[in-house]
């Protein structure tokens, strides 16, 4: 029967908000049944409960049953339902994607922006343009399918001084002034590699790492 009496609401609603999952439909429904004759859309307006939690607590009321959701359910995810359109994503990502780096996870970095992987949708593999997520999907898709966008670092390389030429042609110049002199001795030696020259510290030995002196060294 239809009350039109709201002295209790505020109670009522109060009491909703203490209740979860299938006991609060189930007392939304007694309520809308009881007080607003079984009308979601009353019920709505003078709880502010939605409608479709009335009509659903109400049938589960009338029939009793529990209408929930399964586990993991819900709508498929846009690569669930089009399972071509993923294998045309690796396709049209994989070249472009290296692994990670330091090797702690299995992720992998493309330097494709979503927007550009949509657009490769569309023109190498004739996906019409309403066929393709939005490039904001397109980018939770990528990365559920564990690839990261972000630029591939190139190495770059170092920049040449002013000072370059004139430190080679100063080179040159006393290689060439030396070259017939009995008395110069010339040496190559390669920068990147580490030199000690002299003796070491210690007549050549080191500690290992239990304290202990390793063997005769270099300088010793």
């Amino acid at each position: 029967m239809l009350s039109e009496s709201h002295e209790y609401d505020p109670l009522i609603r109060s009491a909703t908000r203490r209740l979860k999952g299938h006991e609060r439909r189930l007392f939304i429904a007694e309520v809308t049944v009881d007080l607003c004759d079984g009308n979601a859309r009353l019920s709505e307006t003078r709880f502010g409960w939605g409608r479709e939690t009335a009509n659903k607590g109400m049938q589960e009321l009338r029939e009793d049953v529990l209408l929930e959701r399964a586990p993991g359910g819900g709508r498929p995810r846009w690569e669930e339902r089009n399972p071509q359109l993923a294998a045309d994503i690796r396709a049209i990502v994989e070249p472009k994607t290296q692994t990670d780096p330091e090797l702690k996870s299995t992720r992998r970095y493309t330097n494709l922006s979503a927007a550009e992987v949509r657009k490769a949708l569309i023109e190498q593999k004739r996906y019409r343009d309403e066929d393709v997520p939005a490039e904001r999907t397109l980018r939770d898709i990528l990365n559920r399918m564990d690839y990261r966008l972000k630029r591939i670092q190139k190495g770059r390389p170092l920049k040449k001084t002013k000072e370059t030429d004139a430190i080679f042609e100063n080179v040159a110049a006393v290689k060439a002034a030396s070259r017939g002199d009995p008395e110069t001795l010339e040496i190559s030696a390669d920068t990147k590699a580490k030199m000690a020259i002299g003796d070491y510290s210690r007549g050549g030995k080191k500690q290992d790492g239990l304290g202990r002196q390793s063997g005769a060294g270099v300088g010793s």
